[in-house]
């Protein structure tokens, strides 16, 4: 487990993870894996500074080194679980299972430890050095960044773009006649009291041009394809000479400001050469400081340059070094040293551009690059190894381990890990004071306490850093800086057990699945991978499963100050776990894509899953307890010979085997998607179709069937569905189990699919019903046919539904069902060229394949699965746009292969029966409003018109029996409710029987 900070309350993303992180161990365990579930926290590092120096009223480290690191380190203890309680209710509400009493936690002195030993075993493979080099530096936090912690945070700033004539002092035998200028364009004037050289490309063409617009006709030396940027037309010059970049090498320069003059003595104030030079924007003449760019570092150090000159202070204040501007944030003065270099003529242009910057993720301030003294961890021999052992992995989704975290870890550099903080892991290298090259690794407690002769009982900076090592007559005093938290983050499988080296890690290493968001690809998962390389040889991980954000609806990050987005513990009020579980499990989210929340989201996961899930539990409780069903044991598997049972069986069978093979791929979204399918069949087709035979007033063979299937079907359910929805799953089981079953859901197994169960031919069948009912479903309503209406026939082409005719015509209404050999005999059919589609296949073909397709009869046409060939281009169903004539007396409506046509002319008998059913339905919801109950035996009295008296009286025992009538009277109707029914004017009163 990735552990969070509890230094804020939980929030959808916390949500998600931690929802990914429960499925899948309640999954595992079902399926017979033992599974530990302890719960971690972070508790150093940046967040828990944040709220101590808040606490403490202090600010920046020179305040925190005011009033001692021991008490602001023992506030940041005080803190760090300052929100524990509010987690561990709101985890636990999500119905996630975590064990919160055996937590561990990355201030527990035996992670510290073991975080020690992490270091030391690198120390010995002689992969951690100390470089001077240019890194990312929040001046905020006053500590240098890792590469991948720069990269999460860009962006686009406006900043001041200038360019500035410097003095050639010493040209290597160019001599124009008056002053010769290099313009040198920079976007941080900042930095050019540092300036220490100049860099040319090479290969570039350069020009020295005269200003003929200056009295003075200075003579600027530039890139010739920049000219346009300075000179807007060509009058304005005059070309002195023309000549290679390596023609500038070694001209020497008069120092633009007056700090570091003395570093011409060093090599300062040259021209070098280097390939990183452009053209693309600027001068061609790049400005260097050395300490504040890595090319700029690298040119200087590759020219044997030694001058330095670094006139920052830990805040990147500039120091007395630089004393028009001492004690003031660097970036702060760009506009004064612009206006002086335009009050000492120097300024040739100003602009202003807008570019991509990174920014501290923690403070989102701008970085500052600047050399620093850091401690690295040696990745780039690795890359190779790192690569065959991410090629292991099993990624969900693919593409992140394979593109993202594969290309990362291609171009890993070598990883800073040392901050220049307080409350942190430390660093665990004491130096010889005399000797800085002379240095002490300790990888344990005891370790240092032999070498100290010190009781150990802290590991914390304020502690540790007051322990001398004496040896040989030599002291050795403890580098000052702690650990980057995401080295502690990279050690967590071997810290959280306190595990030192001792063997056995074949029992937690690697892990069997890990979950976090996609910004881990540079993150947990990389550090992960690093360590586990460089300790093990393999990846700490087999199975990954990468999250996208959680974003507002809008789209923007959530924003508890511009109330964007739900509160979290209201929606657990109003919709309850489940239903938030399922809504983001369902998304692409899971699947390292974004997602909008959205609380309508999670009401249609409650109206399209949920709720006709518990509809249906509701539905077999109520009738099970009218019929006093209470069989000691849930039936295994279906109850009888009813084709229904024998269908929602084999389909919930498919269901177990289609999340088996999506959960053991670690794909959550798929695993998902098959419930809402079944949960309509069960819901909108089985239970629907085998209502009647829970009302049947005798307990027969069928009635029992229909009850122990849908008592196993719902049992089975919940086992599947446990570990996504734990809170329905385990109501519904507890309520149904049989007497022999586990207590609880979540101790049973998990399903195992039952082949001998699944009639995928049924399935098909059915799915073929289901398509020509909702076909007919949209003749009727496109004819104005209501469903209540009986109709004489329907006729269907191209569906296998033989056996199921029954159902069809139940559900639609009609008399009979008629199977026609081919659609013709049901509509006149038109075939016309998709040109849309068939355009860019055909080209000059595209006539001939035209008046080719008109031509073609139905059985000619290409159909779903059927391609046919024209003038040699192969066409397939939708290349061609069929239109279909009904014939007279039908309407006809396709899908796929499938042809269906409703016969829409009605005769008085069917009439008379369409009335019936209007009045049938019409007390049943009177029976529903009266709040009558489901076995309630009722009389009726009714005043209408002869035609609906005689349509009533024609079929007295099918609404007697529907309505479950005792009586049906014509004398008076009097205090009964007004209605119309198909238009015909009736009265309708119903008496308890």
């Amino acid at each position: 487990d990735g552990p969070p900070f509890a230094t804020g309350l939980p929030h959808y993303g916390h949500l998600l993870t931690g929802t990914i992180k429960d499925i899948v161990p309640r999954y595992r365990t079902m399926r017979g894996d033992r599974v530990e579930r302890r719960f971690g926290w972070d508790t150093h590092g940046l967040p828990i500074e944040a709220l101590a120096q808040e606490a403490l009223g202090v600010s920046g480290a020179h305040e925190i080194k005011a009033i001692g690191i021991d008490k602001f380190n023992e506030q940041c203890r005080s803190m760090v679980l300052k929100y524990v309680g509010e987690w561990r209710k709101t985890v636990s509400r999500m119905g996630r299972w975590v064990d919160f009493d055996n937590d561990y936690k990355t201030m527990d002195p035996g992670f510290m430890e073991s975080v020690w030993w992490v270091f030391k075993q690198l120390w010995n493979q002689g992969r951690i050095y100390k470089s001077h080099r240019i890194m990312p530096y929040s001046w905020k936090l006053s500590t240098p960044l890792s590469n991948f912690e720069a990269g999460n945070n860009y962006k686009d700033v406006q900043d001041p773009a200038v360019t500035v004539r410097i003095k050639a002092l010493e040209t290597r035998g160019f001599a124009p006649g008056g002053d010769v200028y290099l313009l040198v364009w920079t976007t941080t004037p900042w930095t050019l009291p540092e300036n220490l050289a100049v860099c040319a490309g090479a290969s570039i063409d350069y020009v020295a041009v005269r200003d003929l617009s200056d009295a003075a006709r200075p003579v600027y030396v530039m890139a010739e394809a920049r000219l346009a940027t300075i000179f807007k037309n060509a009058g304005q010059y005059e070309t002195v000479a023309r000549f290679k970049g390596e023609a500038l090498k070694g001209w020497r320069y008069e120092p633009l400001f007056p700090y570091f003059a003395d570093k011409a003595a060093a090599g300062a104030f040259t021209v070098f050469n280097d390939d990183y030079v452009t053209t693309g924007d600027g001068t061609g003449l790049v400005h260097i400081a050395p300490a504040y760019g890595e090319d700029d570092f690298r040119v200087c150090k590759e020219n044997g340059m030694e001058a330095f000159a670094d006139p920052l202070d830990d805040s990147c204040a500039f120091t007395d070094a630089v004393p028009e501007y001492a004690g003031r944030f660097c970036k702060d003065c760009d506009k004064d040293i612009i206006k002086r270099l335009k009050a000492e003529g120097k300024l040739v242009h100003q602009a202003t551009i807008v570019h991509s910057y990174p920014f501290c993720d923690r403070t989102d301030t701008p970085l500052i690059y600047r050399a620093i003294d850091a401690w690295y961890v040696r990745i780039e021999d690795i890359r190779d190894k790192l690569a065959a052992n991410n090629a292991t992995v099993h990624w969900t989704p693919s593409y992140v381990g394979e593109k993202r975290f594969g290309n990362w870890l291609a171009e890993a550099r070598d990883w800073n890990i040392s901050r220049n903080r307080f409350w942190g892991s430390c660093i665990p290298v004491w130096i010889n004071e005399a000797d800085k090259d002379d240095m002490i690794c300790v990888g344990s407690v005891k370790e240092l306490e032999e070498l100290s002769g010190v009781k150990v009982t802290d590991l914390h900076k304020h502690n540790i850093d007051k322990i001398a090592i004496v040896k040989d007559g030599k002291t050795y005093r403890r580098t000052p800086e702690v650990l980057d938290c995401w080295f502690e983050s990279g050690s967590m499988p071997y810290a959280q057990r306190h595990y030192m080296g001792e063997g056995g890690e074949e029992s937690f290493f690697p892990a069997d699945f890990i979950a976090e968001g996609l910004d881990q690809t540079r993150g947990w998962f990389y550090t992960l991978m690093v360590l586990g390389t460089c300790l093990f040889g393999k990846s700490p991980y087999r199975n990954v499963v990468v999250n996208g954000l959680v974003l507002a609806e809008d789209g923007k990050k959530m924003s508890k100050r511009l109330k964007n987005y739900p509160d979290p513990v209201k929606m657990l009020d109003t919709y309850g776990a489940d239903a938030i579980r399922l809504y983001m499990i369902y998304s692409p989210v899971v699947r390292a894509e974004n997602l909008k929340f959205s609380e309508n989201g999670v009401k249609q996961i409650m109206r399209d899953l949920l709720i006709p899930w518990w509809n249906a539990y509701s539905f077999f409780t109520t009738y099970a307890n009218v019929d006093g069903f209470a069989e000691s044991e849930v039936a295994r598997g279906a109850g009888g010979g009813n084709v229904l049972d024998r269908w929602i069986v084999s389909s919930l069978e498919t269901l177990v085997a289609d999340v088996t093979v999506a959960m053991d791929a670690y794909d959550l979204q798929r695993s998902v998607r098959p419930f809402v399918r079944f949960v309509e069949d069960l819901t909108n087709w089985y239970i629907r179709r085998s209502r009647r035979r829970f009302w049947k007033s005798t307990n027969d063979s069928d009635k029992i069937d229909a009850y122990r299937t849908l008592r196993y079907v719902l049992v089975q359910l919940s086992k599947v569905a446990a570990p996504f929805t734990p809170f329905i799953a385990e109501e519904i089981y507890r309520n149904l189990k049989g007497d022999g079953d586990p207590d609880s859901v979540h101790l049973c197994s998990f399903p195992e699919a039952d082949a001998s169960a699944r009639d995928t031919a049924l399935e098909r069948r059915m799915a073929a019903v289901q398509t020509v009912v909702e076909l007919g479903r949209r003749l009727r309503a496109d004819s104005d046919l209501k469903v209540r209406q009986p109709l004489s026939a329907v006729r269907v082409a191209g569906a296998d539904v033989a056996g199921l005719e029954d159902l069809i015509m139940d559900e639609l209404n009609v008399k009979e069902v008629v199977f026609v050999a081919d659609e013709t005999e049901l509509c006149d059919i038109t075939c016309k060229a998709n040109f849309k589609t068939l355009g860019p296949k055909c080209g000059p073909k595209m006539k001939a394949v035209a008046a080719a397709v008109a031509a073609m009869t139905a059985a000619e046409a290409p159909a779903p699965g059927r391609t046919v060939t024209v003038e040699g281009i192969e066409i397939a169903a939708e290349d061609v746009l069929v239109t279909r004539k009904p014939r007279a007396g039908l309407a006809v409506a396709s899908e796929g292969a499938a042809v269906v046509a409703i016969e829409t002319k009605l005769t008085p008998e069917l009439v008379a029966e369409g009335l019936v059913r209007e009045f049938v339905s019409h007390v049943q919801s009177m029976r529903k409003e009266a709040d009558f109950e489901v076995v309630q035996r009722i009389n009726l009295a009714v005043s209408a018109d002869d035609e609906m008296r005689a349509a009533i009286e024609s079929h007295v025992d099918y609404v007697k029996n529907e309505t479950l009538s005792l009586s049906i009277s014509f004398d008076s109707a009097e205090g009964g409710a007004e209605t119309s029914l198909n238009g015909h004017k009736t009265v309708i009163r119903v008496d308890k029987a």
